[in-house]
């Protein structure tokens, strides 16, 4: 997987994505990503890539000119099967939606900044638009971090474990169960008997059982 991620704020990816697992993804060649400074396209001598919005209003707008050349210099490389905004009127981000757009090779991701970008950004290079919840950040650079992050461990070979990603909150519509380690007891809290069981079936059926409790609990609207 290749990620080519839009920004005027490139150093906020800095850390993020160079950690972890992302570090390691990248390390073990499973995935690749490029930060472009939307700046570095832009056409004025003060590298300004935001101008006023047409009709007045607060707020700045990100101009068409540089995300356009930036996009078309990628696709030129390459072919994307999406080119990703992310906003907050876009759509929820999932897990459901996580899994389909991870079997995709190559991806850009467009961060938003101030009141957003021109319309016609939206209406004639973007493909898909996401939201990662009903709130309003600075700008898209933390969602194309969450949305990268649950990307990135769903590539094969990524974790160490390729069913620990199987065995996560979502992937079944159900949370995840409670999860124990060792010590067996500690401070009289102790761990239920059948995960010490050793017996397979049975520990299971538990696992499953406690899931299903818990998203009764927490999430019912994802039984429906």
């Amino acid at each position: 997987m290749r990620l080519d991620i839009i920004t005027c704020l490139p150093d906020l990816f800095d850390g993020p994505m160079n950690q972890s697992i992302v570090k390691r993804s990248q390390t073990k060649g499973h995935v690749e990503i490029a930060i472009h400074n939307l700046r570095d396209y832009a056409t004025n001598k003060h590298k300004n890539v935001d101008d006023y919005a047409y009709g007045g209003g607060a707020g700045m707008v990100l101009s068409v000119e540089p995300i356009d050349k930036c996009i078309s210099g990628l696709k030129e490389q390459r072919t994307y099967e999406e080119v990703i905004y992310l906003t907050p009127d876009g759509e929820t981000l999932n897990q459901r939606m996580a899994n389909q757009l991870s079997l995709n090779e190559n991806m850009i991701l467009l961060c938003g900044h101030y009141k957003g970008v021109d319309q016609r950004v939206r209406d004639h290079l973007v493909t898909k638009e996401i939201s990662i919840g009903d709130y309003v950040l600075s700008g898209g650079e933390l969602a194309a971090m969450v949305l990268a992050d649950a990307l990135i461990r769903l590539v094969p070979g990524v974790l160490n474990d390729e069913s620990s990603a199987l065995t996560d909150s979502f992937q079944d519509n159900l949370l995840a169960p409670p999860v124990y380690s060792r010590p067996v007891e500690y401070k009289g809290w102790k761990v239920p008997e059948v995960l010490t069981s050793g017996h397979e079936a049975n520990i299971e059926k538990w696992r499953h059982d406690q899931a299903v409790k818990r998203t009764e609990e927490r999430r019912p609207d994802l039984l429906d």
